[in-house]
């Protein structure tokens, strides 16, 4: 069984611990109240989008094709936008992180606003320093939104993570934590906030850090990230005991990478109202088809897709092409789009570059037919499985 570096655990790596989306004015408090009354009434409203097939309106596109996170208060489009990368020097980049390399995350920011995407998905640990917190990924993302907003910025939904380092105890680390992301994002409150694995221990305190943020006004909603089914239910039962949502769990899926379909996760999600939020959901490039055997990705990723590994994927790169070719669409949004026909699923992935990100949009507005989703999900399933965060499996 090959083995992944996942998201979670490269991230932690890059930042020197373990190996590893808003219709909101800025300066305004999020109304705890008309969250929880609706989620104790059990009452979500499920949306009814009808997308448009005409690929040279990605902003109706991305404007239709918007859902609720969970049970809150929080709409996102149906793609969001992955900000890994940005200012990481590990896992992407080539292990440099230049003003060339800014100017092009910039790009990406803009052209998604522009194509009408609105989520945007950071974390504390992401950006290029090596031991605790980076934070980078967070400062660049709140100087675009900054900029952004000297023009629009209306509808902009920030997510970040919390990273459950060991020596970080009890809710009000969690707190902590948030305020000092809350300056490097210039923002007063985000969208979303998540636990970005789970603790070695005091889990439940960190849950009840969540809850304590959405009542003081720093968070519209909470999610989790990498959790298994167990502990997904733990904490949404845990959070519903003081009328709060479970907004979201952020899990590594993809075409190519389908646990959460085998352990429960995706399945408990859909049980309890939790959107699952799918993060590598191209496979970290290799479903966008620009690998080949004779040209793997470089670095770590391609000590994972490697040649072998890209040779057994070939025909489930030529279906995506010759899918991707009857639509008019490319193999990168034929997979974002597989992923969204799974339901109550929005994939983030990492935009580095303004090209990238309105390809990404081009994955709105339409679907696949069943007997394609199928069929994908055939091919796929003939590839050796990859192993991702060791959270999802405790």
């Amino acid at each position: 069984m090959a083995s992944l570096v996942s998201e979670g655990a490269a991230a932690l790596l890059s930042k020197g611990a373990f190996h590893h989306h808003h219709q909101h004015q800025y300066s305004r408090k999020m109304k705890t109240p008309s969250v929880s009354q609706r989620f104790r009434a059990s009452s979500t409203s499920p949306s009814t989008d009808t997308p448009t097939s005409n690929s040279s309106t990605a902003i109706l596109q991305a404007s239709a094709d918007k859902v609720r996170l969970g049970a809150s208060d929080v709409e996102v489009t149906k793609v969001g936008i992955g900000a890994w990368s940005w200012g990481d020097t590990f896992y992407w980049n080539n292990g440099s992180w230049n003003d060339r390399n800014i100017e092009d995350a910039r790009a990406a920011f803009n052209a998604s606003v522009d194509v009408g995407i609105n989520f945007f998905d950071t974390a504390e640990v992401y950006g290029s320093q090596i031991m605790g917190v980076g934070g980078e990924s967070e400062r660049l993302l709140g100087r675009f939104v900054k900029e952004r907003n000297r023009l629009d910025s209306k509808g902009i939904a920030i997510a970040t993570k919390f990273a459950a380092l060991p020596w970080r105890l009890g809710r009000g680390s969690l707190i902590c934590a948030l305020k000092e992301s809350l300056k490097r994002l210039d923002l007063s409150s985000v969208d979303l906030y998540q636990l970005h694995w789970p603790g070695l221990w005091g889990n439940e305190g960190y849950i009840d850090g969540l809850a304590d943020a959405v009542e003081q006004g720093l968070v519209k909603a909470v999610g989790v990230s990498n959790y298994n089914e167990q502990r997904l239910r733990s904490a949404y039962a845990q959070l519903k005991k003081r009328g709060i949502p479970l907004a979201s769990n952020q899990v590594n899926y993809s075409l190519i990478y389908r646990l959460p379909e085998k352990n429960g996760v995706k399945k408990a999600c859909d049980e309890l109202g939790v959107t699952l939020i799918a993060y590598s959901p191209i496979g970290q490039g290799v479903l966008s088809g620009k690998y080949t055997p004779k040209n793997p990705p470089s670095g770590p990723r391609g000590r994972i897709y490697n040649k072998e590994y890209l040779t057994k994927a070939t025909p489930l790169l030529q279906a995506l092409r010759e899918i991707a070719q009857q639509h008019g669409k490319t193999p990168l949004q034929v997979s974002l789009n597989w992923l969204m026909a799974q339901e109550n699923v929005v994939p983030i992935p990492g935009a580095k570059t303004a090209a990238q990100a309105k390809e990404f949009a081009g994955a709105l507005g339409w679907t696949l037919t069943s007997s394609e989703v199928d069929e994908l999900r055939r091919l796929a399933s003939k590839l050796d499985p990859i192993t991702g965060f060791p959270a999802e499996s405790f």
